[in-house]
């Protein structure tokens, strides 16, 4: 599959896997950003994509930063429709409760996952197929 993809900021890397057989490419801070505890910004990446028709973008944070330093996105994992030609934008939040977080321009502080997408039909019906776990609670063990 190929991703044409527009560089908006000529001094940032493009988007790039780590390793071979990541399912993840990294992607840069184009702004330098300080996020007090629990603040969230919208963090620009320098770059827009075309996404091809029956796919998807999904904008996911990274572990490491999550861990290390409190960085997560709000609306995780951030979707990107394939109609869309903007400049990919995240929204970032420090979950450190005590210390700002500083993101720095060139940093990595997020991965892109292209991911095939179905469009559902859908059929109104008066009932459903019976499961083995059937409406039994919220969550894989119920709440």
């Amino acid at each position: 599959m190929i991703l044409r993809i527009k560089r908006l900021d000529p001094e940032l890397p493009l988007p790039a896997y780590a390793h071979e057989g990541d399912a993840g490419m990294d992607l840069y801070a184009a702004a330098d950003v300080t996020l007090q505890p629990f603040e969230r910004a919208l963090v620009p990446t320098g770059i827009a994509v075309a996404i091809p028709e029956g796919f998807a973008g999904f904008v996911q944070p990274r572990s490491g930063l999550a861990i290390k330093r409190g960085l997560s996105l709000v609306n995780t994992p951030g979707l990107i429709d394939s109609h869309y030609r903007g400049e990919i934008k995240l929204i970032a939040i420090n979950l450190d409760p005590t210390q700002p977080l500083r993101i720095s321009r060139g940093e990595k502080v997020a991965q892109f996952v292209i991911q095939a997408v179905e469009r559902a039909v859908l059929t109104e019906v008066d009932e459903l197929d019976a499961t083995a776990r059937g409406e039994g609670g919220f969550g894989s063990t119920g709440i």
